[in-house]
């Protein structure tokens, strides 16, 4: 989710697509945790899918996360990111500390809820510019959706239950952050164009029970 603010300085990068050393450093440690803290979950319903042996299997589990979290999780992030500095801002992604350690913790029980951090935006754009970035990160997760019902078609036993796992990811993640509550990205771009915030939904929230149903 993208967040206006004057707290952070610009840098000499504004308006261009680049990442700074801080913001790396940022992404690294939210993907490392979320791909510990997922993988501490998959072992409550696939503990021994990859491996008989627990620490093979836990590596089985935390290499699946980690493609789960750069693909849905930080290709939803970037999407704002790269959005709002075509339009000129300053966008740069920044962990939540409390939030990866809330989630980390939570994960041992088997559940997650995860607020890694968010792409923080400055400069001067519209009203329109704001909702399309807003809209850039669920958008990103429903193309992605997209494209793991269309490998269903040609993927089949755990290799299929995989992709459908990807497809839950997204979807939950579309339709979460759409919630038009708050911060999230669902009442910036209801604020912005309520058609545009009805389609995303039904298109989300279509598929999402289409998925549940099949």
């Amino acid at each position: 989710m993208p967040r206006a603010t004057g707290a952070i300085p610009i840098n000499p990068g504004f308006g261009k697509d680049s990442f700074s050393q801080t913001e790396v450093v940022h992404i690294v440690i939210a993907v490392l945790v979320l791909s510990a803290a997922f993988a501490n979950v998959f072992k409550w319903s696939l503990g021994g899918f990859f491996n008989p042996d627990p620490l093979l299997d836990y590596l089985g589990m935390f290499g699946l996360s980690m493609v789960l979290i750069l693909t849905s999780f930080l290709g939803h992030e970037l999407s704002h990111k790269f959005v709002a500095q075509r339009y000129g801002a300053w966008a740069e992604f920044r962990m939540f500390p409390m939030g990866l350690v809330f989630a980390f913790l939570l994960s041992f029980t088997g559940f997650l809820f995860a607020a890694p951090g968010a792409v923080y935006i400055e400069g001067r754009i519209t009203e329109r510019q704001y909702g399309l970035i807003s809209a850039a990160g669920p958008a990103s997760n429903i193309v992605m959706a997209v494209v793991g019902v269309a490998l269903l078609f040609i993927t089949s036993g755990a290799v299929a239950g995989l992709v459908a796992l990807f497809i839950t990811l997204n979807l939950v993640l579309a339709l979460f952050n759409l919630i038009p509550i708050g911060p999230l990205d669902g009442a910036k771009i209801l604020r912005w164009n309520t058609g545009v915030y009805l389609f995303m939904v039904a298109v989300a929230g279509g598929m999402y029970a289409l998925l549940f149903l099949l």
